[in-house]
Parts: C-alpha cells; structure tokens; sequence
C-alpha cells in the first residue's frame, strides 16, 4: 500500500497546485497549453515555465503570457512565472530547477507536464483529487492503466518502443507502477522534499522513471489515473539517441545500487 503522501495544508482542492512545465523551442505550443492550464478550475493554480534558453523565444513568449495572466484572486500571487536557465541541459535537471522553486513558493503539489499539447490539462483535477482521496502522495496520469490510451495517429514503431522502454524499466526494477515512463505527474510537497530532488543523478528523461522509483522504494503509496495521450500540437520532438541509451541504463543502474 506504501506510506500517505500527506500534502501538510494543502489538504482540499484549494491547495497550492504549481505546474512546473519545462520548455524548449515550444513557442508554437506554450500559448495554447498555459491557457488548458490556467483555465482549470482550481482556486489556487499556478504555473511555472522553465525554459532552457530557448533560440525560437519561447522565453519571450512566457514572460509576456505571464504579464497577460497577471495575478491570481485567492491567495495573490503570479498566476504564472518563468523560470530561465542559461543553457539546455536535460530535462531532469529543469525538473530539479522547477520543482525546488516551485516547493520554495510554497506548494503544496507539484505537477509535471509537458508543454507540447500531448498531456491533457483536464486531467489534473481527476489526478488532485485522486491523491485527496487514496493519500497518495504521487499520482500518474498514465497511459497504461485501464482506461489509458495513446493518440491513434502513433505510428506502430513509436507505439512498440514506448510500451517496450515502459515494460523493460518495469521488470528491471519490479515495479507495480503501469507506466513508470510516465512524464505527467502530481506529486505531494512532502514526497519531494523527503527523496531529495538535489541528490538524483539522471540529467533526461529517465529522471521520470529515478524519481518514481525512489519515491516507491521510500514506501509512499503511487496511483494512478488514466489519460489519452496526445499528440504534440507544435514542433518536434526532443527524444535523441542519447537519451533514449540513458533511459536503458538508467532502471540497471538503479537495480544495482539498491543491491
């Protein structure tokens, strides 16, 4: 069952729920997903950009769809912000940066989400209150679990690898997580702070499946809600041969150390 992932005051569907969504050449994307984001309702909403220096501007772009948002009704506050880095420098590590600001603010759960469409912000309420009710402290908008899907117009190459890379990370470290890969995900403060973001060592996308991992393996109970995921509205997708071999050796890694 794992440990409640009490979320300390941020106990009703009034809580602090910051969205930490990191960018890079989204510019085509970032308007119409920030606008799913801050168009939910939940009182006390944020969203966090953290964009790797972007060429394309999508910097730019945040900050003036930050100034439009302006500020929030309860509890005050930037409704959204930015977060700049100087350089690209994985995915995980703008998770780190994001996540470790958005704790310092003060809430009370942190969402991953990705920026190109293919997460549907609907979903977060479902996700808040899931971990409302079971005490979850992590809650995956999966793909996997019953009821999840993948965009139809996947081709049947990219369907193989991602339920492969899903599986292999599953049986490498014996997880009953359905999709460990996963990158939309709701996380209680107190999770957070107790794994220590600082100390993981993945610097892409398996940081998705290191943080999983240590947060299970610290007995804090997981759910997870179904999703369709979609395909990205704007752009290209940042997945490259590097990443693809980190996310293979990333779960052995992980098995190892905990032998």
């Amino acid at each position: 069952m794992g440990r409640s992932g009490d979320g300390g005051d941020g106990g009703g569907e009034d809580a602090r729920v910051t969205v930490v969504m990191p960018t890079y050449d989204e510019a085509g994307s970032l308007p119409r997903t920030a606008a799913a984001v801050l168009g939910l309702p939940l009182a006390g909403l944020r969203l966090l950009v953290v964009d790797d220096a972007s060429p394309d501007g999508t910097g730019r772009i945040a900050e003036e769809l930050a100034r439009e948002y302006g500020t929030a009704g309860a509890g005050g506050g930037a409704r959204m912000r930015v977060l700049h880095r100087t350089a690209k420098d994985g995915l995980g590590r703008a998770y780190v940066a994001g996540m470790t600001a958005a704790l310092a603010d003060g809430a009370d759960w942190v969402v991953q989400m990705d920026a190109d469409g293919s997460h549907p912000a609907e979903a977060v309420p479902r996700m808040l209150r899931e971990a409302l009710t079971t005490g979850a402290g992590l809650v995956v908008g999966s793909r996997y679990a019953a009821g999840g899907s993948l965009d139809e117009e996947w081709g049947a190459h990219r369907v193989l690898l991602s339920r492969f890379a899903n599986a292999y990370a599953r049986a490498v470290l014996g997880t009953r997580i359905k999709d460990i890969t996963a990158g939309f995900n709701l996380w209680s403060a107190a999770v957070l702070r107790e794994v220590g973001l600082s100390t993981l060592d993945s610097a892409g996308y398996s940081f998705q499946v290191e943080l999983k991992y240590r947060a299970v393996r610290a007995g804090h109970r997981a759910a997870e809600v179904p999703i369709r995921f979609g395909q990205r509205a704007e752009g290209v997708s940042k997945m490259t041969l590097r990443t693809q071999l980190e996310s293979a050796v990333v779960p052995l890694r992980l098995r190892l150390r905990r032998r």
